[in-house]
């Protein structure tokens, strides 16, 4: 028989029954009690957790209860732990991501850009991974505190995560939805995908677990048997700007959302730089003004001139400006006596310059140029440099010698003890191929008094280095004193086409047939610095006047300028915009304008910070521009091309648009005199002493500006027919030329602007011109 109150034996609630007695239900199925309150409903999770809470905190188990705390304090919506496994807490999902970034960026550079392609699906799906776990504070915090990293590529999608707060946002958002329902396709070639899971795997506990659950859940990396893929390569600018990508990359990401990297991308110009003059040395600074105030003290300046010390004050004032350089990121050695000398001596020659402040009215800058002219060499020098006191010229042959000349015919000075041989050029032999490049070390004119009187000798401020390169993939290190080698530098695979000092000294840049510019510092025989980037072999480079960056210019079906940092390594700029091979260099002492020469004959201006093309120039004739120099104040270029003239420019843009288009002159070329007709416009100062050196060097009187309305350029083309005849050609010349100065059949491979703003240039005679 059954109990109709629900109770059992002794009081105790049947099946399905409570404590106490309650009527019968007279009503149906779905009726209540009469006079009953209604069935208590379950308890909430929240409830629960807060009654075990109490529970545990009344029995006095601290420890339980800190540990229940931690474990409940992340829940989803149905009571349950939010985490959807045990190794992935809210925090680990951040801690993964910054994992795998430091692993990316401490990876090899040629890997670098297809590693990075993992940062976006990672954070995305960490970032909806949260948001569907209802932990809308540490998704916020991921979001605010990785958004810096990815803002530049992302910048619309990261946009778009901000307003998806809630787990309901992410079934609402078209976007979002696709990245739920589809798969995020990565390509990576089959090294890197091993190199990848086994860093994961061994960082499983520092949030690699989650990396690897993200990936196997949400991605799909499709591991390809290629290269790595290197996005400021020649080819990758043509295939993407043609829209020429394998199957595998246009599948990358998710279908109907585009996450790839664009062209635009790849010529992105935000990375910011630092411009400004590398800050000297505090010691050295102090050492430098004091000695500064002394000179003022004992020989005063003219009425209306600057003391040094005012000279130095605002020197010091623009290296202590916010685009300054760092000067901890470029470590340098510590100063000596040699330094102040040289240092002082750069005020002085600063203040006493010749100014060219600029074009004005049409009319050219009266700048002098000093032309030297080598003789006999039947086309076997390759390379040209001068050094920066003014003293030395040194050229490389295709015979594997160097020969040093004085420029005043002068002997050379020799530290070699017994050695009686007063001559003024000697030959440095030691390389076994074509000498490409020659660099002379940093040097300045003495000061005519010691101003370390009580400590022994005047410093010597010479030049007492010079750096040499040649196809047999060494760069030579050579001594001035001794006249013998010091070091080799063997880096390169294949032949060394340049080489230069860096501003500072201690640091000089290499490049070559192996498409890669290296960094070296003359006490370490191996490269500090490696920049790979170009599809063809680098055929110039200049260093930025702070020291911090160097650019780099290839030949052949390349054609682009990169900007290195000397810092990092990395590849901070790219320049296109050439059609004929580049041939020269060179940044404006203000390091904002770079200047560019190829083998067509013209000259382009780059916006450094920009990233592009100020304007083209265009005068030279056609057979290439070895070489280019600034005025001190970046107002004037000077270039010096093989089709034997050299030309002044004017940096700053023609105030009359309209003068920005090209003039065509025609310009008569008067033939080369008979042999010796022009011998008192020559003065030989120096000459071979045996039989197998018939070289000269001559200082050549021949350059005059071309006649013409705001110095506009003779034409110069082939040489001219015997007889006196005259030739015309043809010659396209842009309005910012200031002047030309033409020479008799010798091709310019040298110029520069000395400090205090006169040009030296120097070639070779070529009588088959």
């Amino acid at each position: 028989m059954s109990n109709p109150s629900g109770q059992g034996p002794a009081g105790q609630p049947g099946p399905g029954g409570s404590y106490g007695s309650h009527p019968p239900s007279s009503g149906g199925p779905s009726a209540a009690p009469a006079g009953s309150a209604p069935a208590p409903s379950a308890p909430s999770a929240q409830n629960l957790n807060q009654i075990v809470t109490d529970y545990l905190k009344k029995k006095g188990f601290t420890k339980t209860e800190a540990v229940f705390r931690q474990e409940t304090a992340h829940l989803g919506p149905d009571g349950r732990p939010a985490q959807t496994s045990d190794f992935a807490g809210p925090k680990q999902y951040m801690k993964g991501w910054l994992r795998l970034k430091g692993w990316i960026e401490s990876n090899l550079d040629i890997y670098k850009f297809e590693l990075r392609k993992l940062l976006w699906p990672v954070f995305v799906y960490s970032y909806l991974e949260l948001i569907e776990q209802s932990q809308k504070d540490d998704a916020e915090e991921m979001l605010r505190s990785l958004r810096n990293h990815l803002d530049d590529v992302h910048h619309e999608d990261m946009q778009r995560l901000t307003l998806i707060t809630l787990p309901e946002h992410i079934k609402g958002d078209e976007v979002v939805k696709l990245y739920r329902e589809n798969k995020y396709r990565i390509p990576l070639n089959q090294s890197l995908a091993g190199n990848l899971f086994h860093f994961l795997e061994r960082e499983a506990d520092n949030g690699g677990a989650i990396v690897t659950y993200i990936l196997q859940t949400y991605c799909q990396v499709d591991v390809i048997a290629r290269g790595p893929i290197e996005p400021f390569s020649f080819e990758a600018m043509v295939r993407r700007g043609q829209q020429n990508m394998d199957e595998v990359d246009a599948m990358e990401g998710i279908p109907g959302v585009f996450t790839g990297v664009t062209n635009k991308d790849l010529l992105d110009s935000s990375t910011p730089l630092k411009l400004g003059p590398m800050p000297m040395e505090l010691e050295l600074r102090e050492d430098v003004r004091a000695e500064l105030d002394e000179h003022d003290q004992l020989h005063p300046p003219a009425d209306g001139v600057p003391t040094l010390v005012e000279e130095f004050d605002r020197k010091i004032k623009r290296e202590d400006s916010p685009e300054a350089a760092s000067r901890a990121e470029l470590p340098l050695p510590p100063s000596r006596g040699r330094d102040v000398v040289m240092e002082m001596q750069k005020v002085r020659e600063n203040r006493d310059r010749f100014k060219i402040e600029g074009r004005t009215g049409g009319a050219g800058i009266p700048v002098s140029a000093c032309m030297f002219t080598f003789h006999n060499t039947l086309g076997s020098v390759t390379c040209m440099d001068f050094s920066n006191d003014n003293q030395l010229v040194a050229m490389g042959t295709v015979d594997s010698y160097i020969r040093v000349w004085t420029l005043d015919g002068k002997p050379l000075n020799s530290a070699i003890p017994g050695d009686g041989h007063k001559v003024n050029n000697r030959k440095l032999i030691g390389h076994s191929g074509p000498v490409y490049g020659v660099s002379f070390g940093d040097s300045i004119a003495n000061l005519k008094r010691n101003i370390y009187e009580d400590e022994g000798t005047k410093p010597d401020t010479s030049t007492k280095l010079l750096l040499s390169c040649s196809s047999d993939r060494h760069v030579r290190l050579w001594s001035l004193e001794t006249w013998s080698c010091l070091c080799i530098y063997k880096s390169h695979d294949g032949p060394v086409f340049r080489v230069l000092w860096g501003p500072h000294g201690h640091y000089f840049a290499t490049a070559g047939w192996d498409k890669t510019v290296r960094i070296f510092t003359q006490d370490h025989i191996s490269a500090q610095r490696l920049m790979v980037g170009h599809d063809t072999s680098v055929a110039a480079i200049a260093w930025h006047p702070n020291g911090t960056y160097v650019f780099s210019a290839s030949d052949d079906t390349d054609k682009s300028i990169r900007m290195w940092s000397v810092v990092t390594g990395n590849c901070v700029r790219i320049f296109t915009g050439h059609t004929d091979n580049i041939t020269s260099l060179q940044c404006a002492p203000n390091g904002t304008i770079l200047a560019s020469g190829d083998t067509g004959g013209n000259i382009i201006f780059w916006d450094i910070a920009k990233g592009i093309r100020i304007k083209r120039c265009r005068g030279h004739g056609k057979g290439g521009i070895p070489s280019m120099s600034f005025s001190a104040e970046s107002t004037v270029l000077v270039s010096g091309g093989l089709d034997g003239t050299v030309r002044l420019w004017d940096v700053k843009l023609p105030d009359d648009p309209a003068k920005t288009s090209l003039h065509i002159i025609a310009q008569p070329q008067i033939a080369p005199q008979a042999e010796g007709a022009d011998a008192e416009n020559n003065i030989t100062v120096a000459s071979g002493s045996g039989p197998d050196d018939r070289s000269s060097i001559t200082v050549g009187r021949q350059l005059a500006p071309a006649p013409g309305a705001a110095g506009a350029a003779a034409g110069v083309g082939a040489a001219g027919g015997g007889g006196g005849k005259k030739k015309t050609k043809e010659v396209q010349i842009t309005p910012d030329q200031i002047s030309a100065f033409p020479t008799k059949k010798t091709p310019v491979l040298k110029v520069r602007f000395t400090r205090m703003n006169l040009v030296v240039a120097g070639g070779c005679y070529d009588p088959a011109r």
